[in-house]
């Protein structure tokens, strides 16, 4: 998770100097008051940060009871935040609603969950026009909040039920044609560590949260070992020449084949922003990491990989998924392949007597 950042530090922190003249960054608030790691950026830190936000949450849950008006928003968010169902959420996915519902919470927690009516929420999701993906997000959240309170006896009906969000009118994340990746590489030729990114992204086909943790202890002889952050799912990926002639020369005793100008890994979110500046830079702003994923799926696709090579590569589960993913291959290249299949290998007919001609006779 990104922080929000306000003078170049996240929400809470302030930059301190301590009794021996060295720099820290303090996180302060209600119920929580530590020291985080300088400098304010990179994985230990946001890994620091995220703990403080959870020790945050977890103030407010511990003395929510006492504070909090009973059948409330903020009365919710502290039973939702202990139920078995938010429990079992993976630690990102928590720190993605903790977010979505600390931010509802600032204007709404002390509100009454039994004056809350379906026009009220078409309203707070209307107001959200201009970010319609943080709207449909947080209509999300109310279904499965409202949800809890009614299995709970809070409310009598979820007013979030049946209440739609803003159509979804994009294709995602833009797939890198291969001009475009020529453009990059032209303004970030080989040796560079924005080559590098391309690289580790374009030939393994992976997320950046897998690709920012990619070092030589993940090598094992000619493949790459990984583990999705997302999905858990394992994977053993061949490396083409390509990206072994990339991280051939890199240090060794770096934790990661890509780190800060600090030394140090990125985060996903710290990496996304990182890359976007050197796609700005090749005069690609429309491109993204995300967007290399999929150029690998098309790239596949065009050369006649099945749904489940793709699969193996990309480690989806689903071949629905696939099919996103491999939206943009060449339609006209696949089509022709797909046309001359139907038409088959025509077989030639060996004959020892020459066809007759129409209309002549047998002694002719």
């Amino acid at each position: 998770m990104k922080p929000k950042r306000r003078n170049g530090l996240p929400k809470y922190c302030s930059l301190v100097i301590d009794r021996h003249k060295k720099r820290r960054i303090r996180f302060r608030t209600r119920g929580v008051d530590t020291y985080l790691p300088f400098p304010p950026v990179g994985a230990e830190f946001e890994k620091a940060y995220a703990a403080a936000l959870a020790g945050v949450t977890e103030w407010r849950a511990n003395i929510g009871v006492l504070r909090t008006r009973a059948g409330s928003f903020d009365a919710l968010a502290v039973s939702y935040y202990r139920s078995p169902a938010f429990q079992g959420l993976r630690d990102s996915t928590k720190q993605t609603y903790r977010r979505i519902i600390e931010n509802f919470r600032e204007e709404h927690g002390s509100r009454l969950l039994r004056d809350l009516r379906r026009e009220h929420v078409k309203a707070l999701i209307g107001d959200m026009a201009d970010r319609p993906q943080a709207a449909n997000r947080l209509l999300s959240l109310l279904k499965i909040m409202l949800e809890h309170a009614l299995d709970n006896g809070w409310i009598a009906v979820n007013p979030a039920s049946g209440v739609k969000g803003f159509s979804k009118k994009t294709k995602g994340f833009h797939t890198w044609t291969d001009g475009e990746i020529a453009a990059y590489e032209l303004r970030h030729p080989e040796g560079t560590k924005a080559h590098l990114a391309l690289t580790l992204l374009l030939y393994t086909a992976q997320r950046r949260s897998d690709v920012v943790v990619m070092g030589w202890e993940k090598i094992k002889g000619r493949y790459i070992e990984v583990k999705q952050v997302k999905t858990d799912a394992e994977l053993d990926l061949f490396m083409l020449p390509a990206l072994t002639d990339a991280i051939r020369g890199l240090p060794r005793d770096k934790p990661t084949f890509l780190t800060t100008d600090f030394g140090k890994p990125f985060t996903p979110a710290g990496f996304g922003n990182w890359f976007r500046d050197r796609c700005n830079e090749a005069g690609l702003a429309h491109c993204s990491a995300h967007g290399l994923r999929k150029a690998a799926a098309r790239r596949m696709a065009e050369g006649g990989m099945s749904g489940d090579i793709i699969k193996a590569v990309t480690g989806h589960t689903d071949l629905k998924q696939v099919s996103v993913y491999t939206a943009a291959a060449n339609q006209a290249a696949l089509a022709e392949k797909g046309l001359k299949a139907i038409a088959g290998k025509k077989k030639r007919t060996n004959s020892d007597q020459p066809l007759r001609k129409v209309g002549q006779s047998k002694g002719e």
